[in-house]
């Protein structure tokens, strides 16, 4: 009896025919994935969400009847129970639509020119809930959008609720993952190994009640423990 752990679940949404097809190909190609159904639009994409339960959601954006964006919010926005993971794959780079994309609970987010290798990757990385983007596109993204991000009227009770609910190195942590920092090289400047960083973030996702660590980083960004010019 194999002691592999089951494969990756994936449900593939795009209104173009031909990408479904590319996709579910690239996919099924993998020992570690299964396709486990297709959508056409944002509505059929819901639906078979919920009736297939897949792991991660490969979602595009510009679609028919209802959009990617809220698709995803329906899926895994605030409030959803056990929601899948939304890798968001789009056409279009414009910060707007991943900024949105990721406040509707998106995971993940990549072009669709990226190389086959690195959609797939992108799915596994967003099934461990390990990243969110590469270091650089997050402090573009979240540092860009950081006023946005940090309502003035809230941060401050949320921000004392973190900075009680975390030891001094999980705060230390948390703040470096906001900067776009990979786990090696927060080990790095921790002086901690990769696995002890790894328990840092499973750590402050379970305190703060976290999904991934996108949610770390739009959180730190809102209650300003981190900034545009740090």
């Amino acid at each position: 009896m194999s002691d592999a752990p089951p494969p990756i679940r994936v449900l593939v949404c795009d209104d173009q025919a031909l990408v479904r097809t590319g996709y579910v190909t690239i996919f099924s190609s993998q020992p570690d994935l299964e396709v486990v159904g297709e959508a056409e639009n944002g509505h059929a994409a819901v639906e078979a969400a919920r009736r297939l339960c897949p792991d991660v959601v490969v979602m595009d954006i510009r679609m028919p009847l209802l959009d990617g964006i809220e698709a995803t919010r329906r899926l895994a926005g605030p409030g959803v129970v056990a929601p899948p993971k939304v890798l968001v794959v789009t056409t279009f780079n414009v910060d707007a639509y991943v900024y949105d994309a990721f406040r509707a609970g998106a995971s993940g987010f990549l072009l669709k020119d990226s190389p086959p290798a690195e959609l797939v990757a992108g799915i596994r990385t967003v099934a461990r809930g390990e990243a969110l983007l590469t270091p650089a596109v997050t402090r573009h993204l979240i540092g860009h959008f950081a006023e946005r991000l940090r309502p003035a009227d809230t941060s401050r009770p949320v921000r004392e609720e973190v900075m009680s609910a975390l030891t001094g190195r999980e705060l230390e942590a948390l703040r470096l993952i906001a900067e776009g920092l990979s786990n090696a090289e927060i080990a790095a400047a921790m002086f901690i190994t990769p696995e002890t960083v790894k328990t840092y973030v499973s750590r402050i996702l379970t305190k703060l009640d976290l999904r991934d660590r996108v949610q770390v980083v739009v959180l730190a960004y809102r209650i300003g423990l981190v900034s545009a010019t740090s």
